[in-house]
C-alpha cells in the first residue's frame, strides 16, 4: 500500500493538514505518538474558531479582557470590547482535530518517528515504531509533511537550517480554578507579567479555561528555573493551593524557517516550520493555517508531480503573515530586553490608540490600515517612549 501522504505529528498543524487532504480525497496516513500534551495557555481568536468551524462544546472559557503587569507592578486592563477570545484545553481539542481527520477519512496511527528512507522507485518511506511494541513500521508514501513539534525529527533529518531553529522553553501546569466566589481569580481575564523575576526574557502567564487554568511562563535562557517561576507565580496570585492536574514542558519556535521543503517530497508546518508569533507566542492559529497552505501545496505536487509546488505553502503563508511577525519579532527583540523597557511596553499599551488597533489585528489577524491618524499618533508616543528607554 502506498499513500498520497504520510502526516507526522497529529498537533493541529498535522491534523488540519490530514483533514484537508483527505477531504480532497487523497489516502493519507496520520502518525502520532499519542500521549502528550503541548504546554499552551490555549487562547484562539474568532478567526480561527471561523475558519476552522470549531464547535462550540471545544470552548471551555471565555476571555473578555487581558491584564498586563509591568515590573513595578503597575497593571494594564485591556478590554476585548465585542466579542471574546476562545479558551481551549489542548488535550481534548487537539484529540478532536484528530478525530476529525479520521472522519475526513485519514488513517490514523500511534507510533514514534524514526526516519525516512527509500524504496526502489525513490519514494520515501516512513519508519516508525509502533506504539504497540514490535518490530518497526515501513509504510510507503508519495509526499511526507512533518508536523511533529519545534525540535522536528523530520525537519532535522531533511532541512539544513532546521536545529539552529531559535526557540523560548515553556512550561506550564494546568490548575483547579479557584471556585466562582473568589473574586481575586477572573474567569474571563488573561493575565500576562512582563517581570524579569518570572520570565528575562519573554513573560509568564494565567490563563482562565473554566474550571481549569493554565499558569505557565516561558523563556530563551537555557539557565532560568521556569518551574520555581511558575510557583513563585502561584504563590502571588493564590494560586498555590489549587490542585495541580498535569504538567507540561516543551521548545516553542520564534522564527518561521526559510525554507520549509526539501524540494522533492517533505515539507513541514506548524512549529516544525517555525510559525509561532514572535512577542506573543501564539501559535494555534498559525498552526493550523500553515496546515491548510501545506495541505493545499501537497495536493498540487500529487496532482502535477512537481516538487517545486511544495514551496507554496512557505510562499502564501508568509505572503499573508510575514509582516505581522517581522513587526512582533522586533518588538520582542527590543521591549523585552530589560524591566525598564518592560515598564514602558506595558504603559504604551494602556494607550486607547494602541488598544484599538491591538486588538482587531488579533481577532481578525490582519493589520488595521482604516486608522492612518491612530498610526501617527501611536508612532510619536512610539518615538517618546523610544527616546526615554535608549541607552
Amino acid at each position: 500500500m502506498i499513500y498520497d501522504c504520510v502526516v507526522v505529528g497529529g498537533g493541529p498543524s498535522g491534523a488540519t493538514a490530514a483533514s484537508d487532504l483527505a477531504n480532497a480525497a487523497h489516502h493519507v496516513l496520520l502518525l502520532d505518538r499519542g500521549g502528550r500534551i503541548k504546554p499552551c495557555g490555549g487562547a484562539i481568536p474568532p478567526r480561527l474558531i471561523a475558519d476552522f468551524a470549531i464547535p462550540g462544546h471545544l470552548i471551555v472559557g471565555r476571555a473578555r479582557a487581558a491584564r498586563m503587569i509591568a515590573p513595578s507592578d503597575h497593571e494594564v486592563d485591556m478590554p476585548v470590547g465585542d466579542g471574546f477570545v476562545g479558551m481551549v484545553d489542548r488535550d481534548t481539542f487537539d484529540e478532536w482535530l484528530r478525530a476529525r481527520a479520521a472522519l475526513a477519512g485519514a488513517e490514523r496511527r500511534t507510533g514514534t518517528f524514526d526516519r525516512i528512507e527509500r524504496d526502489e522507485q525513490g519514494r520515501p518511506v516512513v519508519v516508525f515504531a509502533d506504539a504497540r511494541g514490535g518490530p518497526e513500521q515501513r509504510v510507503a508514501t508519495r509526499c511526507v509533511i512533518g508536523a511533529d513539534g519545534a525540535r522536528s525529527r523530520v525537519a532535522r533529518a531533511t532541512l539544513a537550517d532546521a536545529a539552529d531553529m531559535p526557540c523560548v522553553f515553556a512550561y506550564h501546569e494546568v490548575i483547579r480554578s479557584p471556585s466562582v466566589a473568589d473574586g481575586a481569580f477572573d474567569r474571563e481575564r488573561c493575565d500576562v507579567f512582563y517581570q524579569a523575576a518570572l520570565s528575562p526574557d519573554f513573560y509568564a502567564w494565567v490563563f482562565p479555561h473554566g474550571d481549569t487554568a493554565s499558569v505557565g511562563v516561558g523563556s530563551a535562557n537555557k539557565g532560568f528555573a521556569l518551574r520555581d517561576a511558575v510557583a513563585r507565580l502561584r504563590v502571588r496570585e493564590g494560586l498555590d493551593g489549587c490542585d495541580t492536574i498535569r504538567r507540561e514542558g516543551a521548545p516553542i519556535p520564534l522564527k518561521p524557517l526559510r525554507k520549509w521543503d526539501n524540494g522533492r517530497d517533505v515539507v513541514v508546518t506548524g512549529d516544525a516550520a517555525g510559525v509561532v508569533a514572535p512577542a506573543s507566542g501564539e501559535g494555534i492559529y498559525y498552526a493550523m493555517t500553515a496546515g491548510r497552505e501545506t495541505a493545499r501545496a501537497v495536493g498540487a505536487f500529487l496532482a502535477s508531480g512537481n516538487p517545486k509546488a511544495l514551496a507554496q505553502a512557505r510562499r502564501r503563508f508568509m505572503r499573508a503573515h510575514g509582516q505581522v511577525f517581522w513587526i512582533l519579532g522586533i518588538m520582542q527583540h527590543f521591549w523585552y530586553r530589560n524591566d525598564r523597557r518592560r515598564e514602558r511596553f506595558v504603559a504604551m499599551c494602556e494607550d486607547r490608540d494602541v488598544q484599538s488597533l491591538i486588538w482587531p489585528a488579533y481577532m481578525d489577524k490582519r493589520l488595521v490600515y482604516a486608522k492612518p491618524l491612530a498610526y501617527l499618533r501611536i508612532f510619536m508616543k512610539d518615538m517618546r517612549h523610544l527616546m526615554q528607554t535608549a541607552g
